[in-house]
């Protein structure tokens, strides 16, 4: 089966295909419509042959379905019917729980995405969850994307920032028991070392976690 993923964000939707190396993205942005993401897709992907699609979404997502509009896109996404625009069985996940299942290496993993955002998710023997930590309260009536997010990052400079970043981790990591951290997202360069329990993650593990979706991996 070749798997067609594709990942969601706010300024480029991205894609690959099973097998592949190359990625092709188009530009998004606060008016990307659902519909709008379906025809870019099928056109920079017109040359490829695929059997299923992947999507990561920049939201929550339960059994397969979008929950809520996307922050930072523009409307049209809950209740769409995306398997009949492409013409393909679609699986649908949190796009952070994309990435966690592709970086994931057994037992249980926190997976957190220092992004313009924070994305989070969990997995315990192969089953994933998507979490929504980021909007939960942490410090000094800011919630936890308020610190480890771009904003934070802008906000509290480099150096307070991954104080945050660390003391966030050692709290969730004993919270969920977790044998490991994966830390991804663009923001994770921007540490100086990994706190303890850690591994980098990788934006094209998203495309792995695509795929695996679809296998007994």
């Amino acid at each position: 089966m070749k798997v067609l993923v594709i990942d969601v964000g706010g300024t480029h939707v991205k894609s690959r295909l099973m097998g592949q190396e190359e990625i092709r993205r188009f530009r998004s942005g606060p008016q990307l419509t659902a519909s709008e993401m379906v025809h870019g897709v099928l056109e920079t992907t017109r040359d490829w042959k695929y059997d299923a699609v992947s999507i990561g979404y920049p939201g929550p997502v339960v059994q397969n379905k979008i929950l809520l509009e996307p922050r930072n896109l523009g409307r049209g996404w809950v209740g769409f019917d995306f398997a009949a625009h492409f013409g393909k069985p679609v699986k649908i996940i949190n796009d952070a729980a994309m990435q966690a299942l592709g970086s994931y290496e057994g037992g249980r993993m926190l997976f957190l995405g220092l992004g313009t955002g924070l994305g989070t998710a969990f997995i315990i023997d192969k089953v994933v969850a998507a979490l929504e930590l980021a909007h939960l309260p942490y410090k000094k009536g800011r919630s936890f994307e308020d610190y480890l997010g771009l904003r934070g990052l802008k906000r509290l400079g480099k150096k307070r920032w991954r104080r945050a970043v660390e003391d966030v981790v050692a709290r969730l990591r004993a919270a969920f028991v977790a044998d490991y951290v994966v830390l991804g997202g663009g923001n994770v360069k921007k540490l100086a070392t990994l706190p303890p329990g850690c591994k980098a993650g990788d934006n094209k593990k998203a495309f792995v976690g695509g795929e695996r979706l679809w296998t007994d991996y």
